[in-house]
């Protein structure tokens, strides 16, 4: 019906006209009236799927919440984590207290605030000793109250314009680029010779690392699809760097390593025994070997990691026309990006993030954010901008800006994509984001008088200060959490200061669309934790690279030594363990108090804004805190104990 389609017809006469006009009318009221039941079957199903939601989501709040049933209450062992728990809990206290003043003056009938236009009640229109109190509110909420509100909702107000007007401008240069189809390219294969003889003699050396530390669950595929590399044996060595304080899992990859070792491969296994530094102290050890002023090149594996048996052949070629080229990342592709709810926003996030921020800053700007894996460094740009160091948690980041104050550019393959995990639990992404918010702001400070000082372009050094560390990574996380989880509720219970309407509904659609895409598919500052990883692979991935491992083990290759007692030994171990039985895996899952009190906070500021009437307010808040509520009930992702 909402297509017409119409067809020229010969007709004889008028009565075969009519005839056909009738037939056809009574067909469209058939579709018509199917198209009607449809819709309307679709409208209920709706809406009871989205009662079936609330009532499910209130059963988990009374056996998690009420009864504790299957649930443990989040340890705080952060000072700084149970103060802004406090102080959260005061808002929270704050706000119902309001609420439950605001309700009685609603049923009183004292709407003073109907039109937002403050009036203040004479002397004759005092009645009792609460309208006294509540006037008396009236006046201090409006004096004292709603100016710095006002002023600190401004601020987050031209922080959120500013913001979008950045990203405005990201989507901009990605579209530009898709349609121009610009994208870093290699012109054949510049490694290739003719001489059969030295075959191979014309590529680079390699050096391959794969820190990690405690990785049971991914050591195996790792290692497995980094040995599996296209690349000439004699010119590529890897470095297990294993900072595992667990000694049966030192052994376990130590097993890995000999048995790749026995087919040929150029691997090698390095524990050390003073723990420094974390990852770049791991890092900085394996540079200091003396067989690595042998190499030109070094890729960085993570633990979870699993590239492509072509990924050396798709990145180190773009070194070889282009001598100022420092590093060459590529695109990390997420094996459970479908997991649960939790894993498809994080999909989401991090597709804009490679997609849009770093393949625009790599075209237009050549410098971005080092992801710490999955890239390819020019050893002699590692060298002269200082190599790893161990002053905070974000060695890639500090690197990768050393770098470009150094000279040193940047590519990005978005077309070139490594396998990897994503945080499955709540407790784990936490962690992560954690590390990865705390270490930009101590690195800032570190770096700035090296920018300020640095020879590089002035622009260079706005863009440095302004928006990849100021915009980037302090005001988006500041403002994100005080305009949504404080200004806004603040602003339900001091209407005097308020948002304009424009910005909840932009926020509301952009968080409404995020929500959908991932839902339908579409401490200290110096703490490294590990995050935690459940050694998923794709079902395509698993039988390639089985196949691939078969072939390596028919293939006939030459044994480097390894005494037989030593593989003896680790086989026994694995076997050993492979042997034993499995404990049960039991489901645990945390309430996290912080989410859980700020999404009361939330909700009690949406039954606030019933009272003024404004419903944009109410959904946005409304929606807020019923994801707040998710995360805090440990719904939105799973915990394995």
């Amino acid at each position: 019906m909402e297509n017409h389609n119409y067809s020229v017809l010969d007709m004889n006469g008028s009565e075969a006209a009519f005839q056909r006009v009738d037939k056809d009318r009574g067909k469209n009221a058939k579709q018509f009236t199917w198209v009607l039941l449809l819709k309307a079957h679709r409208a209920v199903g709706s809406i009871a799927w989205l009662g079936n939601g609330l009532w499910t989501l209130l059963g988990v709040i009374k056996n998690r919440l009420i009864f504790g049933q299957g649930v443990t209450m989040e340890n705080e062992k952060s000072n700084k984590g149970r103060f802004l728990f406090r102080i959260i809990l005061a808002f929270l206290v704050m706000a119902l207290t309001f609420l439950a003043v605001e309700v009685v003056a609603h049923l009183k009938g004292w709407h003073y605030f109907q039109n937002h236009n403050l009036h203040i009640p004479q002397t004759s229109e005092i009645q009792g000793w609460f309208n006294m109190i509540y006037v008396g509110w009236l006046k201090i909420r409006a004096d004292y109250i709603a100016p710095p509100i006002q002023f600190l909702s401004i601020s987050c107000v031209a922080l959120f314009t500013i913001q979008s007007a950045d990203r405005m401008l990201q989507c901009l240069g990605c579209y530009w680029i898709k349609f121009k189809k610009i994208k870093p390219r290699i012109e054949g294969d510049p490694f290739k010779s003719d001489d059969l003889e030295g075959l191979g003699c014309n590529y680079p050396m390699v050096l391959v690392q794969i820190p990690m530390c405690n990785e049971r669950e991914v050591y195996e595929q790792s290692i497995s699809a980094v040995c599996q590399l296209d690349w000439p044996k004699d010119r590529i060595l890897i470095q297990v760097l294993d900072d595992s304080d667990d000694e049966s899992i030192q052994w376990l990859i130590k097993g890995e390593v000999s048995k790749w070792s026995q087919k040929g491969v150029n691997i090698i296994y390095r524990h050390r025994l003073v723990r420094t530094g974390y990852k770049a102290g791991n890092l900085k050890s394996a540079m200091n070997c003396d067989y690595v002023k042998d190499y030109e090149f070094v890729a960085i594996f993570d633990a979870d990691f699993q590239p492509n048996p072509d990924f050396l052949k798709q990145t180190v070629p773009h070194f070889k026309y282009t001598p100022e080229l420092g590093l060459v990342q590529a695109r990390w592709a997420f094996v459970n990006r479908d997991e649960n709810l939790l894993t498809r926003l994080q999909n989401v996030n991090m597709c804009f993030h490679f997609e849009v921020e770093q393949q625009v800053n790599g075209v237009y700007l050549n410098f971005f954010g080092f992801n710490g894996t999955a890239g390819v460094w020019r050893i002699k740009a590692l060298e002269e901008s200082g190599g790893w160091l161990e002053r905070t948690t974000v060695e890639d980041m500090d690197i990768a800006v050393r770098a470009h104050l150094n000279g040193w550019k940047f590519i990005f393959l978005d077309d070139v994509k490594v396998l990897c995990e994503l945080p499955e639990s709540y407790e784990a992404y936490r962690k992560q984001q954690h590390r990865w918010h705390s270490g930009p702001m101590q690195l800032f400070r570190l770096c700035l008088p090296a920018i300020i000082t640095s020879k590089i372009a002035f622009w260079k050094k706005a863009n440095l200060i302004l928006l990849f560390f100021l915009l980037r990574k302090l005001i988006l996380p500041f403002y994100s959490f005080t305009l949504f989880c404080i200004i806004l509720p603040l602003t339900m219970f001091v209407p005097e200061a308020e948002l304009p309407a424009w910005v909840i509904c932009l926020c509301a659609l952009i968080k409404f669309n995020a929500m959908i895409s991932g839902l339908f598919q579409l401490g200290s500052s110096y703490e490294w934790v590990v995050t935690k990883k459940a050694g998923r692979s794709s079902e395509p991935d698993l039988l390639a690279a089985e196949e691939r491992e078969s072939k390596a083990m028919n293939h006939p290759q030459l044994h480097r030594g390894v005494s037989d007692s030593g593989l003896s030994e680790l086989n026994k171990l694995k076997e050993h363990q492979e042997a034993a039985p499995k404990p049960p895996v039991k489901k645990m899952n945390k309430i996290f108090k912080k989410e859980l009190a700020l999404a009361f906070l939330l909700l009690t500021a949406a039954v606030r804004s019933l009272l003024s009437a404004q419903g944009m307010h109410f959904y946005f808040l409304l929606f807020q805190g019923i994801s707040f509520l998710l995360v805090g009930l440990d719904l939105i992702g799973e915990q394995m104990s």
